[in-house]
This record gives structure tokens, C-alpha cells and sequence, in this order.
């Protein structure tokens, strides 16, 4: 989907890239705007990320409720809030 123009959010990037690198990205992409590429290589590099530190974000809170004395107590709150649909 191609965009008309700049939007309201829209910025500039300017970066320096190895004149064979660009020869070889610009040859790569074919037909497609290299910029259009770009956009989308870093909207999924962001999504990825995001995901990953979820993850381990998830996993730093899953090892803190594993290492705590209260963990049944808790695995039988987070039951509890499931099978109420999440209300309290």
C-alpha cells in the first residue's frame, strides 16, 4: 500500500551504508521502493523486539513467583481470576 505523502507523524532518517551494501539491498528488493523495504524491515525489527522482552519480562516475573513461598497460593489466585473470566 502505497503512501500519497508525508503524514503528521512522519520524520527523516539519514544514515551512511557501504555503496555495495546499497547496490546489493537496492538489486535485492526488485521493483519495491527501497524505503518501502526499510519501513517494513523496521516495523518487524520493533515487533520482534517487543516480543522478546516480553518475554523475558514474563519469564523474570514467572522465576520471582516460582521462588516465592506464597506460589501455590498464588497458582490457585490466577485459577481463580480464570475461570472467572478475568473479573475480580
Amino acid at each position: 500500500m502505497a503512501q500519497e505523502g508525508p503524514g503528521p507523524n512522519d520524520t527523516t532518517l539519514n544514515l551512511r551504508i557501504d555503496a555495495k551494501l546499497k547496490a546489493e539491498f537496492s538489486a535485492a528488493v526488485g521493483d519495491r521502493p527501497v524505503a518501502e523495504v526499510l519501513r517494513s524491515l523496521m516495523r518487524d525489527y520493533v515487533e520482534i523486539t517487543r516480543k522478546l522482552e516480553f518475554a523475558a519480562e514474563a519469564r523474570r516475573q514467572s522465576q520471582l513467583v516460582a521462588s516465592t513461598e506464597d506460589e501455590a497460593e498464588m497458582i490457585r489466585w490466577i485459577e481463580e481470576i480464570n475461570s472467572k473470566g478475568g473479573e475480580r
